[in-house]
């Protein structure tokens, strides 16, 4: 912790409404970041009050996903901790103290608007194009009985924010400086189902919770004078806030779910991708490095450079040509053991596996994983480049374009393989190499692409492979002569 920086509390704060944004782990990044320069605290908080949109297992994905990332939290709905509890539907009693104080001091007030008449209304004032536009507060001032006997009525009421006509439109920026906003309309606070809105429960927890500096996407913007005013009418001191910039698709458009499948934070564990290469990546985006040398660095760099002025403002682009090349990178970095154990967990975890997958096989994808370790982007490409070592015998398929690619008289040259691995003694790469040289090259007159080809796509069944007579070591004798002489068949 650095001298001058007091421990800081920061949350992040997903709502469980589907697969993961890849911008929760975004988010939770750089609020653990800060968290750790600070020897702070860093907050899960599950706000799920949006129950229409609400899906049971999201949560445990948002659990998951994280701890994968090596992204884990202080406190949290699994773990506990002094402000428990941290699922906004389990605190609903929470809220209701802080709205009545809101209308009891003339900030707040019930809104019996029906959802129909609420939409004429925005469709009329779109179609008159007037400046102004927001709830038209039909309903201020009026007790329940006054409002019934006009359209639109609802029996059951929700609660707005009362804006007044000077409300603050500014606030400072960590990352921006000096912010300055559209004026807000009167929000609402309470649904008519119970729950708090966003807008109510992020304050009154964020408060609760002693959180000290509240980190989010820059769409909040607009919100934040809505909550600082929410701050000051019932006495509380707000947090810092920082807004980060947006990711964005290369067309500069938000990243989103529907439109890309990268934005699902679990489809990169799918993928195959390495949660140290993510992490990197996620770096980035949001804080460029001052040049190349440095874009590959750790968590713990990253925490140890870390300032809220070398965020970038202008919305990222998601970039996945650049993720593959961190992936690549960070695979060649591994040893290969751990490479391969990593393998194994991605191919279990996917499901391609079994739970408890046969040793045998095991073991030979793990000797097997220094052939592919340098031409692997993801971990996922790894069974595509090996399926060939956990294929019967017989049903190996040699694929066609492999097959009319082989140039010259590919039949006496699996003849002559077929004869030379009879009589070899040691099975290892090195006396493969020295053998089919000698017999293929040299004793047929070939160049070694035209000599070694029929052999490759014979074992393989395909052209491109991992090395060949590594391959064949792998296989095994037995398995090499059967392969050899169904392609001859």
């Amino acid at each position: 912790m650095t001298d001058d920086l007091i421990p800081a509390r920061l949350r992040v704060a997903p709502s469980p409404t589907g697969d993961p944004h890849v911008g929760t782990a975004y988010m939770s990044l750089f609020n653990l970041a800060y968290a750790r320069k600070t020897g702070g605290s860093f907050v899960l908080r599950i706000e799920d009050t949006d129950r229409a949109r609400y899906v049971a297992d999201s949560e445990e994905q948002i659990f998951s996903t994280l701890r994968w990332l090596g992204l884990g939290w202080d406190e949290g709905p699994d773990i506990g901790g002094p402000y428990a509890p941290y699922r906004q539907s389990e605190r609903l009693d929470t809220y209701r103290p802080f709205v009545d104080k809101l209308i009891a001091d003339g900030h707040a007030y019930y809104c019996w608007c029906s959802t129909e008449r609420l939409a004429q209304m925005r469709a009329a004032q779109a179609a008159s194009k007037q400046a102004v536009t927001g709830y038209d507060r039909l309903c201020y001032g009026k007790t329940r009985e006054q409002r019934a006997e006009l359209p639109g009525f609802s029996p059951t009421p929700v609660v707005r924010m009362l804006i007044p006509q000077d409300a603050p439109t500014g606030f400072e920026d960590l990352i921006r400086g000096e912010v300055s906003t559209p004026r807000p309309d009167d929000q609402v606070i309470l649904k008519a189902d119970g729950f708090p809105t966003y807008h109510l429960a992020v304050v009154v927890d964020d408060h609760l919770m002693g959180i000290t500096h509240v980190v989010r996407g820059e769409e909040w913007i607009s919100s934040t004078p809505k909550h600082l005013l929410l701050y000051r009418w019932l006495g509380l001191t707000p947090p810092a806030f920082a807004h980060m910039p947006l990711l964005r698709n290369r067309d500069k458009s938000k990243i989103s779910k529907r439109k890309n499948p990268a934005a699902r934070l679990m489809w990169f564990r799918e993928q195959g991708y390495l949660p140290e290469a993510l992490r990197n990546f996620l770096q980035l985006l949001g804080y460029p490095p001052s040049d190349d040398a440095s874009e590959v660095a750790s968590f713990e760099e990253f925490v140890e450079h870390f300032a809220w002025q070398k965020v970038a403002t202008v919305g990222p682009i998601f970039d996945l040509d650049k993720l593959n090349w961190l992936n690549g990178h960070y695979i060649r970095a591994l040893d290969p053991a751990d490479l391969g154990e990593r393998i194994v967990e991605h191919l279990v975890w996917t499901g391609q596996w079994e739970p408890e997958p046969d040793p045998a096989r095991v073991d030979r994808l793990l000797r097997a994983v220094p052939l592919i370790q340098e031409r692997l982007v993801t971990l996922d490409e790894a069974l595509g480049k090996l399926q060939f070592l956990f294929t019967p015998d017989d049903e190996l398929a040699i694929a066609e374009d492999s097959r009319a690619g082989v140039e010259g008289d590919a039949q006496a040259v699996l003849v002559a393989a077929v004869e030379a691995l009879e009589g070899l003694e040691a099975f290892d790469h090195e006396s493969l190499q020295q053998l089919l040289r000698a017999r293929l090259v040299d004793g047929l007159g070939l160049k070694p692409k035209f000599a070694f080809a029929p052999v490759r796509v014979a074992i393989t069944g395909s052209r491109v492979s991992p090395p060949l007579f590594e391959s064949m070591e792998l296989l095994g004798r037995e398995s090499c002569l059967v392969r050899l002489r169904a392609a001859l068949a």
